[in-house]
């Protein structure tokens, strides 16, 4: 006995299936879009894109450096607006945040400019000092090419004994239901950063009140190779040598384990390493805390430089 057809999808009216297809993702919009012509016609709706957007998207892109006309005025179509926020990041709050989506999702990023977060000694210059890599009067810094950074600001270490490095957030700035990672973006002078090789720091990423789980960092950029392969640094002083000769054995015994975090190299040319991790639920409410402290060594530590702590979706390891 035949089986008589309900009809065919593609017979559907174009704003039943743009409205179907905003319901799904912008990762399957995409794949959907190579089904039949009407699919790749519908994709392109402002029905689907607009509800990938994030629901207060017109609120943050008001705080943006030039405002809202200056950017959406831009744009012929939502699916146009939302791949700018997906590939170029816009300045917001004074240019001390950043505001991108995630391609794949469309989850709120965000980056917290160094001058947003908390630093300890950060305004005393004998320790830190808060520089533009684009400005010349910095020849130490000029006579490498460096990464652009994001912000007008970066701040670099000069040497101190306590590190401590704080940021936060609004949960209600982030995608609810959502895992988020926060990382520490950061670079190293030409001539090289030292006294990371020691301690691992330790970082962590909760929600204020609740109790976090702390995680042990690495932010020496050849940590990983040199525990693989036991690569012992050369740096130049007796003191130094002496220092490594007495805190060697806490090293190898308490330092880099197998869940230590090692800094990677991101797309735009600065590094990164994972502070922790924390999933947002619905209408949860507090702020969304992240600090980098290495405090327990007590021995000096140089060459830097902090643009920022980046807060963006991770998938979930269950």
């Amino acid at each position: 006995m035949a089986v008589e057809s309900c009809g065919d999808i593609h017979t559907l009216p174009e704003y039943c299936i743009a409205n179907a297809l905003s319901l799904t993702s912008p990762k399957d919009a995409c794949r959907l879009s190579a089904v039949a012509s009407t699919f790749r016609s519908a994709s392109q709706s402002d029905t689907v894109w607009d509800r990938f957007l994030p629901s207060d998207y017109r609120e943050i892109i008001s705080r943006a450096e030039g405002g809202p006309d200056s950017l959406l005025g831009n744009f012929r179509s939502k699916k146009d607006l939302y791949l700018h926020l997906c590939d170029n990041p816009i300045l917001i709050d004074d240019g001390r945040k950043s505001f991108s989506l995630e391609k794949l999702s469309g989850k709120k990023c965000y980056m917290l400019a160094a001058r947003e977060l908390f630093i300890v000694w950060g305004d005393t210059p004998q320790y830190w000092q808060w520089i533009s890599l684009s400005e010349s009067r910095f020849p130490e810094v000029a006579e490498l090419p460096l990464p652009k950074p994001r912000f007008s600001e970066v701040a670099e270490l000069i040497s101190v004994c306590w590190l401590e490095i704080t940021g936060k957030i609004s949960t209600d700035m982030l995608s609810p239901n959502t895992n988020y990672a926060a990382y520490l973006v950061f670079t190293c002078k030409s001539r090289g950063a030292y006294g990371f090789d020691f301690q691992p720091a330790e970082g962590s990423v909760s929600v204020s009140g609740h109790e976090n789980e702390k995680r042990s960092i690495c932010l020496d950029p050849e940590g990983e190779r040199r525990q693989r392969y036991q690569i012992v640094p050369r740096h130049m002083g007796l003191f130094y040598h002496r220092v490594a000769f007495v805190q060697r054995q806490h090293r190898e015994n308490a330092a880099m384990d197998q869940n230590t975090q090692y800094p990677k190299k991101r797309d735009d040319g600065w590094m990164e390493v994972e502070l922790g991790e924390y999933f947002v639920k619905e209408g949860e409410d507090g702020d969304l805390e992240m600090s980098l402290m290495e405090v327990k060594a007590g021995n000096w530590k140089s060459g830097i430089i902090i643009q920022g702590i980046e807060i963006r979706p991770k998938e979930h390891c269950k």
